[in-house]
């Protein structure tokens, strides 16, 4: 879970990253090997624009929930 805006700049930053990486994947692999390589990617895509959203829907003022921290 996200903690400081510092590593909402970080997860932003592997988000990016990833996205770069299936950009390019989508572009020279073969269909089939494309969905298998991507697949992972897409899955840590998804958990960290999750940890984002959480991050950014809680008010700067508020604590980083007990079960996160």
């Amino acid at each position: 879970m996200i903690q400081n805006d510092q590593e909402l700049e970080g997860t932003q930053e592997r988000i990016a990253f990833f996205c770069r990486l299936v950009a390019n994947m989508r572009k020279v692999e073969p269909p089939e090997s494309f969905r298998l390589m991507a697949s992972s990617y897409i899955a840590q895509i998804e958990k960290m624009n999750a940890e984002v959203i959480e991050y950014l829907s809680r008010h700067a003022s508020e604590a980083v929930p007990a079960e996160a921290a």
